[in-house]
C-alpha cells in the first residue's frame, strides 16, 4: 500500500491551489503574463535531470507534473524545446500556470503582454540539478520524496548515463551544476568514480551538493566530495531530539561528527576547496536566540566555513516566527538563503562565488 501523505503536504497542495488563482486573477486584472526563468534558458536552478534520465522543469515535481521528456528517448535540445516544454511557455503566455508547482516557483516571472515578444527561449548556460540517486537514509518532513521516487523508473542513475549527462554539461557550457535533488548522493555506490569524472569532464564547472552528513563516514566518500565546490551540510539543529523533529531517521551526533571529519580531512590536504557550509533550517523549535548563538560556536568548533540559516514554509507548522518578525536580522548577513554567517579568515571570494565565463551563443 502507497505511504499515506502527511498533513503538511495536503496543505502544501491547497495552498499551491489558492496561489495559483490569486496569480492568474491578478495577471488578468492587470494585463500582465508570465514566462519561465527554467523554460527561458536563463535560470540557474529547477531544471532537474533525474536519475532515471526523466527531464523536469522544476526540482519540486513530486507528482510528475513538471516532467517535460525523457532524455533515453530524445536529445536534451528536443526536450527543452519539444511540445511539452512549449506547451507551457504558451500557457504562461496567456496569463495561465501550466501546473500548480508554479505558483510558488521562484522562476515564475510578470511580464506586459506586449512585452512577451522579447522572452526568446534558449538552451540554459547558468546551471541544472543533477540527481544521481533518488534513495536516502532519511526522511525529513518537508519533503515529498516518497512519492516522487515511485515515479522513478530507476531508482540510481547507471555510471555510463551519468558520463553522458557530464557530457551534456559540458555541451552546455553549464557554470553550475547541482548535484542534488531528492537523493542522498553520497548514497550512490559509484559516488567514488562519479565525482572525478564530473571533475575532468567540466573543470571550471562550479559544481554543488547536499548532503546530511550522516554517512559520509568514509575516506573514499571524503576523497570523492573533495571534487566539488560547495558542499551543503543540511543538519537542523544542535542536538538529536531537535533534529529528529524534522529529520526522521536522523542522527546529530554522526552527521556533526561527519562534519568535522571532512574538514579535517579537506585541510589535512591543505585544500581551500570544496566550501564546507552547514545549512540549518530554521523552524519555531530550533530557533530560539541560545539556540542559534549555540549552531554558531559547534560550526566555529567544527571550523566549516560558513553556517547559514534558511527559513522555509514546510510544515507549516514549523514556520519560525521569530525570523519571519525580524527578530533574527542581527544574525550574520541576510542572503537569498535568509541569514549566513561567514567563518572563514578570508572572505573572498564570496561563498557562492561562480568563475566569471564567456556566455555561450543563443540557440
Amino acid at each position: 500500500m502507497p505511504k499515506r501523505r502527511r498533513i503538511n503536504w495536503v496543505f502544501s497542495d491547497f495552498a499551491r491551489w489558492v496561489l495559483r488563482a490569486k496569480h492568474e486573477w491578478g495577471a488578468r486584472l492587470r494585463g500582465e503574463a508570465f514566462y519561465c526563468g527554467a523554460l527561458s534558458g536563463i535560470s540557474e536552478y529547477n531544471l532537474t535531470i533525474n536519475c532515471d534520465g526523466t527531464f523536469t522543469c522544476n526540482c519540486h515535481d513530486y507528482d510528475g507534473s513538471g516532467k517535460l521528456g525523457d532524455l533515453n528517448e530524445q536529445s536534451f535540445k528536443e526536450v527543452f524545446f519539444g511540445e511539452k516544454a512549449q506547451s507551457f511557455r504558451d500557457t504562461l503566455a496567456k496569463g495561465k500556470l501550466p501546473i500548480r508547482t508554479c505558483a510558488h516557483c521562484g522562476d515564475l516571472k510578470r511580464i506586459k503582454k506586449s512585452k512577451l515578444h522579447e522572452v526568446k527561449p534558449r538552451l540554459p548556460y547558468r546551471g541544472m540539478l543533477l540527481e544521481n540517486t533518488v534513495r536516502c537514509n532519511i526522511d525529513c518532513v518537508g519533503c515529498d520524496r516518497i512519492q516522487a521516487a515511485g515515479l522513478r523508473k530507476t531508482k540510481l542513475m547507471e555510471y555510463e548515463k551519468l558520463e553522458k549527462m557530464a557530457d551534456l554539461v559540458k555541451e552546455l557550457g553549464l557554470q553550475q551544476l547541482f548535484y542534488l535533488n531528492l537523493g542522498e548522493p553520497f548514497l550512490s555506490p559509484n559516488i567514488g568514480k562519479e565525482m572525478p569524472m564530473l571533475r575532468a569532464k567540466n573543470p571550471d564547472c562550479r559544481i554543488v551538493i547536499s548532503s546530511n552528513a550522516i554517512i559520509l563516514n568514509t575516506d573514499a566518500k571524503r576523497e570523492a566530495a573533495m571534487y566539488a565546490s560547495h558542499i551543503y551540510f543540511s543538519i537542523h539543529g544542535i542536538d538529536d531530539a531537535m533534529l529528529k523533529k524534522y529529520e526522521k531517521g536522523g542522527n546529530f551526533e554522526k552527521a556533526y561528527e561527519n562534519l568535522k571529519a571532512i574538514v579535517a580531512y579537506r585541510n589535512a590536504r591543505g585544500l581551500k576547496r570544496p566550501i564546507l557550509e552547514w545549512k540549518y533550517l530554521l523552524f519555531n523549535w530550533n530557533d530560539k536566540r541560545w539556540m542559534i548563538e549555540r549552531a554558531i560556536e559547534m560550526a566555529k568548533e567544527a571550523k566549516v566555513d560558513a553556517i547559514s540559516f534558511w527559513p522555509t514554509n514546510n510544515p507549516f507548522y514549523g514556520i519560525s516566527w521569530r525570523y519571519r518578525l525580524g527578530m533574527l536580522n542581527d544574525i550574520g548577513v541576510g542572503t537569498w538563503k535568509g541569514r549566513e554567517v561567514d567563518l572563514r579568515a578570508v572572505k573572498d571570494p564570496p561563498l557562492d562565488f561562480v568563475p566569471p565565463q564567456p556566455v555561450p551563443a543563443l540557440a
